[in-house]
């Protein structure tokens, strides 16, 4: 099939000539004005978590809920000094009623150090140490301190994207944490090293402890300097594919000292809308998932039509990420990734950076014809910009708006976002 079908300015006329109009100088002001990362994992951190009514008094929402309206119902954020505080209301709620907790970890907790090239990191908590280890992979050429990608689980991205770019790359492995089996019944839960830690959070799911440890990498970074490690940490980029595909996004979620996250065939329970996805055929969704991954109590609470009672969807754990840089990648060749609702939930996404005048720093590029996991080359121009703009601070073109030609008909988003 031509890339025509799936040219930037191809998917919904209307919609891309709206974009348009919203580069103006406003804009670009606000560009400027509002920050690509921050230094710290959690801006949010100082906000109360908000309450959490009875299920009978949820109400019942079977479009896409505001991911701008408070969490108690009672207005909305109108600029952009209030996100953080939104944004903190999410991630307080996707952790009491998907994940579970991500423990805060103090830096005087933090041991790290250099073993050649390798990053070796010792967490201490409650009278257990987890270590992880790292090997970070420098460029032949260029310049330290080295922007850094990092894969979850592993990088399925064409190596040659990084190294013609002089960026550094390393592998978080998750399995140090928690090495939750992927799909069936549990491989003994409350058995692993987060699980000795924190004994009493036996209610989690695996990619709130995987998003945990993936900031402890980002701790012993951080502690030990650039001058140490030769990485820079303000242009650090995350991935991973399929089920690492949605643990990329919620490391990068809940950890606002990465720059770009770049989830590719993330699935169902990543950017996929869970409410949507119950409108679609043999695909993964709230009631068809690994539970090994998220809180038991999410389907029993939430499971078929009580979906529509869940204070949140997935385009909000996306939200989580602005005003960082995030690049969703889909692959409509495989029915179970559920691309029809990532393509509604990335639009209602889109909205919060939209909001915020950064509408550039978010994109989706949807494109069938090959492997799952297997980035075609005919993908590679959406991959290169978002690396070129947010980890070398390079000019690109990153309103990436990319889906199948039948997408805005048949999946229309539009009915989904009421606000």
């Amino acid at each position: 099939m031509k890339r025509t079908l799936y040219g930037m300015a191809l998917v919904g006329g209307l919609q891309m000539i709206g974009l348009l109009t919203h580069l103006d100088a406003c804009q670009l002001m606000a560009q400027k004005s509002v920050p690509l990362v921050y230094n710290v994992e959690n801006t949010g951190a100082k906000f109360a978590e908000p309450q959490y009514p009875p299920f009978a008094q949820l109400p019942e929402v079977k479009t896409l809920p505001n991911p701008f309206q408070w969490s108690n119902g009672k207005g909305e954020v109108k600029n952009f000094k209030q996100w953080a505080k939104r944004r903190a209301e999410i991630a307080h709620e996707i952790q009491h009623y998907e994940i579970g907790t991500k423990p805060v970890v103090s830096m005087d907790h933090i041991d790290a150090r250099m073993s050649g090239d390798t990053l070796i990191v010792d967490v201490h908590e409650n009278d257990a140490i987890i270590t992880l280890r790292s090997v970070i992979y420098y460029p032949q050429e260029g310049a330290a301190p080295y922007p850094l990608i990092i894969g979850a689980s592993n990088n399925a991205l064409p190596r040659k994207l990084f190294t013609d770019r002089n960026i550094a790359s390393m592998v978080y492995s998750e399995r140090q944490v928690n090495s939750y089996s992927q799909m069936g019944r549990a491989a003994g839960r409350g058995n692993y090293p987060f699980d000795q830690m924190y004994p009493t959070l036996t209610e989690n799911g695996a990619y709130s402890e995987w998003a945990w440890g993936f900031s402890r990498l980002l701790d012993g970074l951080q502690k030990l300097g650039s001058e140490v490690t030769k990485i820079d940490m303000s242009h650090i980029g995350v991935t991973g594919c399929s089920y690492a595909g949605k643990m990329a996004l919620f490391c990068g979620a809940f950890d606002e000292r990465v720059a770009l996250i770049i989830a590719q065939e993330p699935g169902g329970g990543g950017a996929a809308s869970w409410r949507f996805s119950r409108t679609l055929g043999n695909v993964e969704n709230l009631d068809k998932t690994d539970y090994n991954w998220f809180k038991e109590s999410l389907k029993e609470t939430f499971g078929e039509e009580k979906v529509n009672r869940l204070p949140h969807d997935r385009h909000e754990l996306v939200a989580m990420c602005c005003p960082r840089a995030v690049l969703l990648l889909g692959n409509p060749d495989y029915e179970w990734l559920a691309d029809p609702s990532m393509y509604v939930s990335a639009n209602a996404a889109i909205k919060v950076w939209e909001r915020f005048g950064i509408a550039d720093r978010i994109g989706y590029s949807i494109v069938a014809g090959h492997g799952h996991c297997q980035l075609p080359e005919v993908q590679y121009p959406e991959v290169e910009a978002f690396l070129d703009k947010f980890l070398l601070g390079k000019d690109a073109n990153t309103t990436v708006r990319i889906a199948p030609e039948d997408y805005p008909t048949r999946y229309d988003y539009r009915p989904w976002i009421q606000w």
